[in-house]
């Protein structure tokens, strides 16, 4: 209760505008979530959820009353601080933090308006808004990948333009910094390199050397791909992070084995604020102009995704049962939002579908290039630089496939319980940057719907989601699981399913590790 009532002085004695910097320097520690806060009870609440602000830890709040050069009011923590803990070793602050912010103490107003002219062509128009501050500029700038810790030209030539006397500053944190992050990152590669040589046994948690082939399971790949996928941690894990490894999993054989691209540097998207997910379900054709059967089941995914995305941050919104133009109605009103204080967004549709497009309930076809075409960077630039991730659940075809409880996702001519059903991709991917498509099935494949369970490809990827998200796993990794835990399902008559992604994505999609527990599917 004394430290509780002591955070309450403390905040108290802080301005709004000192609370929204601690915020910004907490970005790193915090994933980005205490950007949200705006009062001081929410950051100290946010920290303490996270066990970085407690009466045995103040060291955080310590650093950052340091930094905003509100020192005085750290004195009563400071009793507190377990002086043999080193100074390196309470800082939680990154370097690049700091950096940010101490050009914004230095800069004025008009140094600000300067900053706003010169980034217009890049920077969305509600960001040039007036009433926005140099701290929301650089977050900004580091959404949409302007800046980052280990990129800093954009920065530079800014500033030279506006107060040339501030690039000293950027220039020291090159020197003494940039050298130190790109050799951990080469020492962690390094390392996992010659990590390669020995064979992690999924179920004794041994090494043992590579050269001795281990008989594993499916489930033991899992638990390969869980434990040696992990990305890289800390501070620095949004921008410029090491692929650490990436795990071939042979599942057509009996063996396993672990590559690790131990020079390979390939960033990750910013993920601290998610966005919209979208989710059209259609499931009633009984006023279809076209024989399609009602699609039993899909309520089921309907709900897994529902649970999957709002574990994951998201904003989600269910439609069930559109006609082709509510359909793109819906998709045309979500493109035409502000998407600019969220890093990502989501549309999964669950539908019959025929070859590049999806059916509305009332028979109607829309093109999956209509949809995906209304948030390409002309279309919705607030979304630019973002990952956009689509998941159809649809399918094309009529040949007859017997199964009992399965059905396809395609129209029927013979009212036959399955069917050929595929998607081609062919045309369906943008060109522009930054898109992920991902489809049930590949062309000339059938893709299944179990009328009690939900089709296999929504029902393995929000299982791969929930159980590989916790481990830092990215998104390409855990659709690569997905195809090879569809590729093992045959349904009663020998019948297959391949998922396939399409990507034009220029980073890595790493989802942070939610603080709920993962819903029960």
């Amino acid at each position: 209760m004394d430290f509780q009532k002591l955070l309450l002085d403390i905040g108290n004695a802080l301005s709004s505008e000192e609370v929204k910097a601690m915020a910004f320097l907490c970005s790193e520690p915090l994933e980005g979530k205490a950007g949200l806060a705006w009062t001081a009870v929410d950051l100290f609440s946010r920290l303490n959820n996270q066990d970085r602000l407690s009466p045995e830890n103040p060291h955080l709040l310590i650093e950052l009353l340091q930094v905003t050069q509100r020192a005085p009011l750290a004195r009563p923590l400071e009793p507190l601080a377990d002086s043999k803990v080193s100074t390196a070793a309470r800082s939680s602050i990154s370097p690049f933090r700091k950096l940010l912010y101490n050009l914004y103490e230095e800069l004025t107003d008009d140094d600000l308006n300067k900053v706003k002219f010169l980034s217009s062509k890049q920077l969305p128009r509600r960001k040039l808004e007036k009433s926005v501050t140099t701290l929301e500029v650089f977050v900004e700038m580091e959404h949409i990948g302007l800046i980052s810790h280990t990129k800093l030209h954009t920065l530079k030539e800014i500033i030279q333009q506006v107060c040339p006397i501030l690039i000293e500053k950027i220039t020291q944190f090159e020197a003494n910094y940039i050298p130190e992050i790109i050799h951990g990152a080469q020492e962690e590669a390094l390392a996992r390199s010659q990590d390669k040589q020995l064979a992690l046994d999924p179920m004794s948690g041994e090494k043992t050397p590579s050269n001795v082939l281990k008989v594993i399971s499916v489930d033991d790949c899992e638990v390969l791909l869980s434990g040696l996928s992990t990305e890289m941690s800390g501070p620095h894990s949004s921008e410029g992070a090491v692929g650490n490894s990436n795990v071939n999993e042979l599942l057509s054989g009996e063996q396993a084995s672990v590559t690790p691209h131990s020079n390979l540097i390939l960033k990750a998207y910013p993920m601290a604020r998610r966005g919209f997910c979208l989710i059209i379900n259609n499931e009633k054709f009984s006023q279809s102009q076209k024989y399609l059967k009602d699609r039993q089941g899909t309520e089921v995914d309907m709900e897994c995704l529902d649970k999957v995305f709002k574990w994951l941050g998201f904003q989600v919104e269910v439609q069930n049962n559109c006609e082709g133009s509510r359909m793109l109605s819906l998709v045309r009103e979500l493109s035409l939002r502000d998407h600019s204080h969220t890093d990502c967004l989501v549309c999964c549709v669950l539908s019959h579908g025929k070859e590049d497009g999806v059916y509305g309930v009332d028979g109607d076809v829309v093109a999956i290039k209509q949809l995906t075409e209304f948030f390409d960077g002309t279309n919705c630039r607030s979304l630019a630089g973002k990952p956009k991730l689509f998941f159809i659940q649809a399918c094309q075809g009529n040949k007859e496939q017997r199964a009992v409880y399965i059905e396809s996702d395609g129209p029927s001519q013979n009212r036959s319980v399955v069917q050929s059903d595929a998607v081609v991709i062919r045309d369906s991917i943008p060109a522009d940057a930054d898109f992920l498509l991902g489809m049930a099935t590949v062309n000339s494949f059938t893709c299944y719907r179990d009328k009690v369970e939900g089709t296999w490809y929504i029902q393995t990827l929000c299982r791969n989601l929930v159980r590989l998200v916790p481990s830092g796993v990215d998104l390409m990794s855990i659709l690569t699981k997905v195809n090879a835990d569809v590729g093992q399902k045959t349904n009663s008559t020998g019948n297959k399913q391949m998922p396939q992604p399409a990507f034009s994505l220029t980073k890595r999609v790493v989802f942070p590790v939610p603080n709920e527990p993962p819903p029960e599917l």
